[in-house]
C-alpha cells in the first residue's frame, strides 16, 4: 500500500495526515483510517481506478439510509471519483442488544415506502454496475434488472451456459406466480455479514450499501448468505415488522441475483448455488 501524502486532503480544508492505518477486510477498494493534525480520524475508501460515479453513488445510498435514522451510517465528508472520506465509527464489540437493535433498525428502515421500485441514481452493488430505473411494477423490475441483466453479462463473460440462461430467463417472467406482492421499501442493497460494522459503543452500523426502493424479503434473504445473522435478529426483525412467515421459502430466488453479482464479480465457485437454485425454480 502506498502513503497518502500529508496534503492528501488539503484540498478539502481538512488539515495535513499525520498518521495512516489500513483496515483489511475491502476486496474492491483500499481501505483505511487517516488521522490528521487536528486530532480527528477519518475512514478512507481510495480505488484510482473506480468508474467516475462509483463513490458518489455510495454517497447518495448513504445519505439516503441516513435520512431514516434507523441504524446509524457514516456520514460521508468527502465522495471523490477515485476516493471517499466517512465519519470514523470506531471499532468495538457487540453489546448484549446488538441482534435486536439490528433486527428493530431494520424492520423501521423497510417502514419507508415509496410508490416506485427503483433509486434516484444507478449505483453498484460490489463492482458491478446496479441498474436502478424508476418502475411500479416490482417483478419487471426485479426480473429485468436484477436477473435478466446479470445473467445476460454472465452469459456474455461464458460463465453461464444457454441452458442455464434460458432457466433465469424462465424464473424472471414467472416471478408472479413465485414470489407475492409486495410495496417497495427502501433497503441497504447489498446486506451481509461484512456490510455491518460495530461500532464504538457496540452498536451495529450500515456499511457500503447499494441501495434502492425494492423487497423486503430480498433485504432478509441475503442477511442468511456467506454466514448469516444471529437468530436473535430476525426474531427482532419479525416482531418488529408485518413480514410472511414464509419468506423464507423464496430467500433463494431472491440470493439469485447476489450469486449471479458474485459470479461475475469472482467466478465459478458460485455456479454450484445458483444451479440450485435454477433445478428447483426452472
Amino acid at each position: 500500500m502506498k502513503s497518502l501524502s500529508k496534503s492528501f486532503l488539503a484540498p478539502f480544508d481538512l488539515g495535513e495526515i499525520v498518521h495512516q492505518k489500513l483496515v483489511g477486510g475491502g476486496c474492491i477498494s483500499e481501505t483505511r483510517r487517516v488521522f490528521l493534525d487536528s486530532g480527528k480520524s477519518y475512514f478512507l475508501k481510495l480505488n484510482e481506478q473506480a468508474p467516475a460515479d462509483f463513490f458518489t453513488s455510495e454517497a447518495k445510498s448513504l445519505e439516503a439510509l441516513s435520512i431514516e435514522n434507523s441504524l446509524r451510517v457514516p456520514n460521508v465528508v468527502v465522495a471523490e471519483r477515485n476516493f471517499i472520506l466517512l465519519e470514523d465509527l470506531g471499532a468495538g464489540s457487540p453489546n448484549s442488544e446488538y441482534w435486536d437493535t439490528l433486527g428493530e433498525g431494520l424492520a423501521n428502515l423497510h417502514k419507508t415506502e415509496s410508490n416506485t421500485f427503483g433509486f434516484t441514481t444507478d449505483n453498484y452493488c460490489g463492482s458491478t454496475p446496479q441498474r436502478n430505473p424508476n418502475m411500479k411494477n416490482g417483478y419487471e423490475f426485479f426480473g429485468q434488472y436484477r436477473l435478466i441483466t446479470l445473467s445476460s453479462k454472465a452469459f456474455e463473460q461464458q460463465l453461464l451456459k444457454k441452458k442455464e440462461l434460458k432457466q433465469i430467463e424462465f424464473i424472471a417472467s414467472n416471478l408472479t406466480n413465485l414470489i407475492p406482492s409486495q410495496r417497495p421499501v427502501l433497503i441497504h442493497g447489498d446486506l451481509w455479514s461484512g456490510n455491518v460494522h460495530c461500532d464504538e459503543q457496540g452498536n451495529p452500523c450500515l456499511v457500503d450499501p447499494a441501495a434502492y426502493w425494492g423487497w423486503a424479503e430480498a433485504e432478509l434473504s441475503m442477511t442468511e448468505l456467506f454466514g448469516g445473522f444471529d437468530q436473535r435478529f430476525y426474531e427482532s426483525y419479525e416482531s418488529c415488522s408485518k413480514v410472511d412467515n414464509q419468506w423464507r421459502e423464496r430467500s433463494q430466488l431472491y440470493n439469485l441475483y447476489h450469486l449471479l453479482n458474485h459470479l461475475i464479480i469472482f467466478g465459478t465457485r458460485y455456479l454450484g448455488q445458483i444451479k440450485l437454485v435454477l433445478d428447483r425454480f426452472a
